[in-house]
């Protein structure tokens, strides 16, 4: 399973989706963060430490219904976080004083509710996806670039699932192996161009750079598809192989452009070092 994030007013919130048991798991810190209006990630930890240890003592079934899943953390790594399911978090929501607590469980339940549309209907996914991109201001054509980067995604990694690569972990190399390949940047760095922490970093993505993404995955599969590659050890040669023909098509371009391909722009911060002029000393 991997994290995905979900946004509740203009605060993002990571969670997985359990398909055996068809539900999702929330991050609990993420939740409290928006219940105690806290900025401060360690903070909104700390507090739900302490309020973990008092329903512990008070015997209540809420700590113990909670479970722990990896999660992309702020460091782009996947670390343990205690996570709970849409029934789990009412019941916490109940023991924080909060003016967010209504606004918060009617979402939990809107969300949990569209997942199910989403089974039965995954075109409703796309279109929610669509219109979330549209909300962050993105561009039609910016839109397009994203989802057709994702196909291309989706084809790779289903392509990694069929031939022994383990998901998350594996996954997570490959795909950093792609992107420092191309772009010269790991997936981390590249993240804190843009300033970014727990946000998809291919939200943050400008054209130029969604294309070039996509290429390189493109070349990853088409060349580990022709080489039939199994397991981790030898998709990292399609993956180097891959992520190198986008990157030979960057500096290519960049040498006519006088500009550089990756970027510090993001929708927080829409225009900062949008187009770097390369240095030529």
């Amino acid at each position: 399973m991997a994290t995905k994030l979900a946004i509740f007013e203009d605060k993002e919130i990571r969670r997985q989706w359990d398909k055996k048991q068809e539900k999702w798991y929330f991050s609990v810190v993420d939740i409290i963060q928006i219940l105690i209006n806290q900025s401060s990630f360690q903070l909104a930890r700390n507090y739900w430490k302490v309020l973990k240890n008092r329903l512990k003592k008070e015997g209540s079934e809420v700590v113990t219904n909670c479970n722990r899943l990896k999660l992309l953390a702020e460091d782009g790594k996947l670390r343990f976080t205690d996570v709970a399911d849409v029934e789990t978090l009412f019941r916490l929501i109940q023991s924080v004083p909060s003016p967010k607590a209504e606004p918060i469980k009617l979402w939990l339940a809107k969300v949990g509710y569209e997942r199910i549309q989403e089974i039965a209907d995954p075109e409703k996914s796309v279109n929610r996806g669509r219109t979330n991109w549209e909300r962050m201001g993105r561009s039609g054509k910016w839109i397009q670039q994203r989802m057709m980067g994702q196909e291309i995604r989706n084809k790779l990694t289903d392509f990694w699932k069929n031939n022994d690569v383990k998901e998350q972990n594996e996954y997570a190399i490959l795909t950093n192996i792609i992107h420092k390949e191309w772009s010269d940047l790991s997936v981390k760095e590249h993240k804190n161009l843009k300033k970014l922490k727990t946000q998809n970093l291919r939200d943050h993505m400008t054209d130029a750079e969604l294309v070039f993404t996509a290429l390189a995955e493109l070349s990853t599969r088409q060349i580990a598809e022709t080489v039939k590659s199994k397991g981790l050890e030898e998709n990292k040669i399609p993956a180097k192989k891959g992520g190198r023909i986008a990157k030979n098509a960057r500096l290519e371009l960049e040498q006519k452009t006088g500009k550089k391909i990756v970027s510090g722009e993001n929708f927080k911060f829409p225009g900062k070092n949008a187009s770097l002029t390369l240095d030529n000393s």
